[in-house]
């Protein structure tokens, strides 16, 4: 318990930001309007290959015995990789409802 409150008070900061990040990205979705909902989340989808190439690289820095880097750079990499296609095929549907049928 003590090492938990050690760690809370050096990274006293980064929680605070941390926080205050999640409240913004709140208001800020909760203010976008429902008809660009969609746009807006197939693209933030896309941009999550940088989540990939952060998991990639954690993964390739991680000690061979360090079983928890392991798991977690492989499940951020397996996850990532489905919300990129996710983003992918949803702005494909998207834009296969502005074209016109035959």
């Amino acid at each position: 318990m003590e090492n938990i409150l050690k760690l809370i008070t050096e990274n006293q900061q980064m929680i605070y930001i941390v926080i205050l990040m999640v409240f913004l990205g709140i208001e800020v979705i909760g203010r976008v309007p429902s008809v660009l909902h969609t746009p807006l989340m197939s693209g933030a989808n896309a941009i999550h290959g940088v989540v990939i190439i952060g998991a990639i690289i954690v993964m390739g820095n991680a000690s061979d015995d360090n079983y928890l880097a392991l798991v977690l750079g492989f499940l951020a990499v397996v996850l990532g990789t489905l919300n990129v296609v996710g983003g992918f095929v949803v702005t494909d549907r998207m834009l296969e409802m502005f074209k016109k049928k035959k």
